[in-house]
């Protein structure tokens, strides 16, 4: 059959504009399809926006906090017009490495517009009929919003509305304990408003080990974040300044929660409506669509990438996918995407990050496993940061194999790296300890909690056998050593 593009790839956010550029210096002939603008929820409503945000929520609390170093405490004037101002000033910056300029640079065909396959080969749009070797569905999600009663009758904002404030927000009520609910509810906190969060989960963070949610959700307490958790929100009202939420707890009594604006950060939907997946012999399953290991549709020559095939709604994941797709829809080679030993992060202050098994999911899964710990107050460099909060937990097997680590903590989006790869590799715990780590950093913490094991297989028994072997003359006394490990069958 006779086509006009080798690819064609529908959706311009982080996903799709890999798979273009990718396959554009690959020397393949490439349409890009997109409804608005290019680069998607990461560039303007999600990842950059959101951390510029933080990054200066974190400006703010450093000024309040100055007097942890002996200097002096400022609590700074906070204008939210000015910082969103700033946040969109950083989008700017960002904005021409996904501009449509670039790509049609690369040799890429930018279409504007919305559309929809007629067919299994066809996709209609502005008029026209595209055709290609391979389709490439990277469309991405939306923000997911529940039925609330009443919810649809007052003004709420969402990811993709919350960067366009310029007023003041005294009261920010927050629906979602998850990471963008946590992040926001620490940005507009330490950006002096009041905020409030309601989850129908009994902690926040539900896919983290309680004892690291723990640590965030104490942080974010101890700022002054209210928690309404285990509760359903069961009505909404209110107008423009005057948002009121009522909450039902697990017993079931009431509360009327107040507020000025409500952010609702309840989870993502993929954006599957209004393609014609029907006419493409697309088939979806429970609101997602039905994909093989190499993200490949019921029709094999439509590939989907990004949020849009999930599980995992991450920018990292979004690029690593549309590797596979390249690899597939190109050259034909049957790679597999990643859906194990993937890492990430809540930006919170402390950051939460993990990669692979969490204890919960070993305990669950009847797996054998031993579990280690270590503070960040026994690392010097946190120490002389003044940030010792958190700590690092990695789970083995009974032989010492890597199943899953997590750190809550200053930069632990950055030691999970570490990690990651280990686990990757098919690693032992032992093989980090015997890594050289810089002093001082907090990247040492990796290598502490990776000699817990050494440490604690060092009995009193042992040591008294070592001495008598090489015959050494120290005490005979039982060796003190934290007892910093836990066993479960």
């Amino acid at each position: 059959m006779q086509t006009d593009y080798d690819l064609c790839v529908i959706g311009g956010g982080a996903a799709g504009l890999v798979v273009a550029a990718g396959g554009a210096k690959l020397g393949a002939k490439v349409a890009l399809v997109e409804t608005r603008a290019l680069g998607g929820d990461c560039l303007h409503y999600g990842c950059v926006p959101s951390k510029t945000l933080l990054h200066a929520a974190k400006v703010a609390q450093t000024m309040r906090d100055a007097a942890q170093t002996g200097l002096p405490p400022h609590d700074p004037e906070i204008s939210l017009a000015r910082v969103m101002e700033h946040v969109q000033d950083v989008i700017d910056q960002i904005k021409p490495n996904d501009s449509p300029e670039r790509f049609r640079g690369l040799g890429v065909e930018v279409i504007f517009g919305a559309g929809q396959f007629i067919d299994r080969n066809t996709f209609k749009i502005n008029d026209r009929l595209l055709n290609a070797r391979r389709f490439v569905l990277a469309t991405g999600s939306r923000p997911m919003v529940p039925a609330v009663p009443g919810l649809e009758s007052i003004p709420y904002l969402t990811n993709e509305s919350v960067f366009d404030l310029r007023e003041p927000v005294p009261h920010l009520l927050v629906l979602g304990a998850g990471p963008i609910g946590l992040e926001m509810a620490q940005a507009f906190r330490r950006l002096r408003s009041q905020v409030t969060v309601i989850d129908i989960g009994q902690q926040a963070l539900p896919r983290e080990d309680t004892d690291l949610a723990g640590v965030v959700q104490g942080r974010l307490k101890s700022e002054g974040v209210k928690f309404y958790l285990g509760h359903r929100t069961r009505r909404a009202a209110g107008n423009a300044g005057d948002i009121a939420l009522t909450v039902e707890s697990r017993e079931g009594h009431e509360t009327l929660l107040h507020g000025t604006h409500l952010l609702i950060a309840t989870g993502r939907a993929p954006n599957v409506e209004q393609l014609g997946l029907e006419a493409a012999g697309v088939e979806q399953e429970n609101g997602r669509l039905k994909l093989d290991a190499r993200l490949r549709t019921t029709n094999r020559r439509i590939f989907a990438c990004g949020d849009l095939a999930g599980p995992y709604m991450f920018t990292h994941m979004a690029e690593h996918q549309a590797g596979v797709v390249l690899r597939n829809a190109l050259f034909h080679l049957p790679a597999r995407a990643q859906t194990q030993k993937v890492p990430w992060c809540t930006f919170t202050d402390p950051e939460l990050a993990r990669v692979g098994m969490s204890e919960t999911e070993a305990a669950s899964a009847g797996i054998s496993h031993r579990v280690y710990r270590f503070p960040f107050s026994g690392i010097d460099r946190a120490v002389t940061d003044v940030d010792t909060v958190g700590f690092a937990k990695v789970i083995t097997d009974c032989r010492g194999r890597l199943l899953g680590a997590a750190v809550v903590g200053v930069q632990a989006g950055e030691l999970i790296h570490e990690y990651a790869l280990a686990l990757a590799k098919k690693m032992k715990i032992g093989d980090l300890a015997g890594v050289i780590h810089i002093y001082p950093t907090r990247a040492q913490i990796n290598r502490r909690v990776a000699e817990l094991p050494l440490k604690e297989s060092l009995t009193p028994s042992r040591r008294r056998w070592i001495q008598r072997l090489f015959n050494l003359h120290g005490a005979q006394h039982p060796l003190s050593l934290e007892q910093t490990a836990d066993s479960s069958q």
